[in-house]
């Protein structure tokens, strides 16, 4: 059971990874979860609309993907993170590139948890949860 990261067509994201990995067991833990086999996947907007139009027949850009292959209470499961959305999307909502990434990150993890974003006052809900496991981060 394992947390990797990996980068694919663009340069790996600065982080500390030991810290972020401790970080994700915590915010599962919260949630009554253990982690298994998570893979982060740090991508370009190009690779991830192809992913999108392969995979999930979406025709647009996104910051997160997420492929959840959780069972019962261990959550593992695939996560791409374009960093060229992540990075505009850090300038749209005035926030740093690291503390964005931060964020995503962690939004994948809670998808991995059941927390969901797409029904009404889900999106509310999925905010409060980043906010909360954003304040757990040591950095």
């Amino acid at each position: 059971m394992a947390i990797l990261y990996q980068a694919e067509d663009v340069k790996f994201p600065p982080m500390k990874r030991r810290n972020i990995t401790n970080w994700i067991k915590t915010v599962a833990n919260s949630y009554q979860k253990k982690t298994g086999d998570i893979a982060f996947i740090f991508c370009s907007d190009k690779k991830i609309l192809e992913i999108n139009n392969q995979y999930l027949q979406h025709d647009y850009y996104t910051d997160i993907i997420t492929f959840d292959y959780s069972e019962e209470d261990i959550i593992s499961g695939d996560i791409f993170i374009s960093v060229d959305t992540v990075k505009s999307n850090a300038g749209k909502f005035g926030t740093d590139y690291n503390t964005e990434l931060n964020r995503i990150i962690i939004h994948g993890i809670l998808h991995l948890c059941g927390i969901n974003d797409k029904a009404p006052g889900e999106r509310e809900q999925m905010t409060e949860c980043e906010n909360k496991a954003l304040e757990l981060l040591k950095e």
